[in-house]
């Protein structure tokens, strides 16, 4: 089993799932021309290995955030702390302790306020909902906690979870691929230890307006009359496509 820590951190604009939301990664999967860096990248840090299995770790709005991604192999979930998957789907193999999750492509939302402590994570429980980090740091990120098995028990043997997809909630963000990077440092609240993950993969989710919305919105700048370049709008201010026969394209 492994232990992994899914963690949304914030970015510029508005979101923070402990799943690492980053503006300082790549935007090639989707572009929105007003919100350029608004990226946000999902970060699993493998925190413990044991017999058999693993934890992973915008402004979003209620409903919140539902985060979904299919396994490489034939992982299930044995048990969640800060959120749930929506569907446990068919676990009719397993005797005695039944998996909290066997589907094969999961769907995971934050839990609501007021669960119970013995079932909450750091940054968990909010329903799903994040602040922006501009306005309200403290609240700009979400997390939770999961145990997978059949996971493998190294990182040799452990496969990278694939196909993921994140609502927030409303289409708009396309994911890529997961990519293994230097695992997170952990320090203690003294400052005198440093841990670290055994295992860490990123995986970017960018936004797209034109795919959240079928009529883009536009940008009005509220310059001074004296004055037009105080709040300019970005050159194509009307969902702007990251188009390459014609870049900078609008959206009619």
């Amino acid at each position: 089993m492994i232990e992994y820590a899914l963690k949304f951190p914030p970015f510029a604009i508005s979101l923070g799932l402990f799943l690492l939301f980053s503006s300082l990664t790549s935007t090639t999967e989707a572009y929105d021309s007003l919100d350029p860096n608004g990226n946000i990248t999902i970060k699993w840090d493998v925190m413990q290995w044991t017999p058999d299995g693993y934890v992973q770790y915008r402004h979003i709005q209620a409903p919140g955030w539902t985060l979904g991604w299919t396994w490489a192999k034939k992982e299930v979930i044995w048990s969640m702390v800060g959120g749930q998957a929506t569907e446990q789907g068919d676990c009719s193999k397993f005797k005695g302790n039944i998996p909290h999750c066997c589907k094969k492509d999961p769907t995971v939302v934050d839990l609501l306020p007021g669960t119970p402590y013995n079932m909450q994570i750091a940054n968990c429980c909010k329903g799903g909902v994040i602040s922006s980090w501009v306005q309200d740091p403290a609240n700009s990120a979400s997390s939770f906690q999961l145990s997978v098995g059949r996971a493998g028990t190294s990182n040799k043997t452990v496969r990278v979870p694939k196909n993921f997809t994140l609502s927030a909630p409303g289409p708009g963000y396309t994911c890529g691929v997961a990519k293994i990077v230097k695992p997170t440092q952990f320090v203690s609240q003294d400052g005198r230890r440093t841990t670290q993950a055994l295992m860490t993969w990123n995986v970017t989710c960018t936004y797209s307006q034109f795919l959240a919305q079928k009529t883009p919105t536009c940008c009005v700048s509220l310059s001074s009359f004296y004055n037009d370049t105080i709040v300019n709008c970005p050159t194509c201010a009307c969902g702007c496509q990251n188009n390459m026969t014609h870049p900078g394209s609008c959206v009619e």
